[in-house]
């Protein structure tokens, strides 16, 4: 009888313990659904850009952050004529060259990738762009073109294309995107762009001279016919133009000659 009354005992507690466990279990399954749903909730990096640069109704307000600055960064090499041929002659000619180029604030959220600023992003980069605007380097701080475009007569060298190329000289600004919602996500307004302190996003502000054209580097390519350079020169689309090698930077086929910005007129 004492033998039974103890195996009895023994399932009893045994049958508490498995009702415990049956218990817990669903209580640590919801310990798990509440952070990833709150998490589902929360604005993404991609997602405040995405908002701040189209000035969405959910912002009260988004914000440009400078971390750091690097003044005369010099932009894309651009070629900014059309190309002229003068190959298989046996001397120089003489051409005239129409230049036109122009330059822009510029927002620059990842590497190659150039978008908007709505208007409250907007008014923080023009408010931004005002601490880097100095005596000594005029800068553009809004969002308007500023023109370079003149006709200009240069030596083209024998059995060569030439071109004029051009660089813009400019203030890099970079840090972060922080943009304010109306309504919490997950119990916070604040979010940032990629992160709050990092310096990733930049804003290009183009230099100006004092009489009023872009600031740059501006030469002349002569480039040998017959040659992988002449045929890249010849075929590239504007889209391509930025992957032209800079300044002296052409190889031993490619003659570059720069023009002082004194010698372009302005606008």
């Amino acid at each position: 009888m004492s033998r039974t009354g103890r195996r009895s005992t023994s399932r009893s507690h045994r049958s508490k313990k498995k009702r415990v466990t049956l218990m817990l279990a669903p209580v640590a399954a919801l310990a798990v659904i509440v952070p990833l749903m709150n998490q589902a909730n929360a604005a993404t990096p991609s997602e405040v850009t995405a908002d701040c640069s189209a000035d969405s109704d959910k912002l009260a307000d988004c914000q440009f952050v400078d971390v750091q600055f690097k003044a005369n960064s010099l932009g894309p090499n651009e070629r900014v004529s059309p190309v002229t041929d003068n190959c298989g002659s046996t001397g120089t000619a003489t051409k005239t060259f129409n230049i036109s180029t122009s330059v822009t604030r510029t927002l620059q959220v990842e590497e190659g990738t150039v978008t908007e600023a709505g208007t409250k992003l907007g008014n923080s980069l023009f408010e931004v762009g005002l601490e880097f605007s100095t005596s000594t380097i005029n800068i553009t701080r809004d969002d308007k073109t500023t023109t370079l475009a003149f006709s200009r007569t240069d030596t083209v060298q024998a059995d060569s294309t030439a071109f004029f190329m051009w660089s813009a000289k400019r203030t890099d600004v970079s840090g972060f995107l922080k943009a304010t919602y109306k309504e919490a996500q997950d119990g916070q307004t604040v979010f940032f762009a990629p992160s709050e302190g990092a310096a990733t996003v930049h804003v290009f502000y183009p230099q100006i001279l004092n009489n009023g054209t872009p600031d740059g580097r501006l030469w002349l390519r002569n480039v040998k016919c017959g040659t992988a350079e002449a045929d890249s020169a010849l075929n590239s689309t504007k889209a391509l133009q930025d992957e032209e090698p800079g300044f002296g930077e052409g190889g031993a086929n490619v003659t570059d000659v720069e023009i002082p910005l004194s010698e372009v007129p302005a606008p």
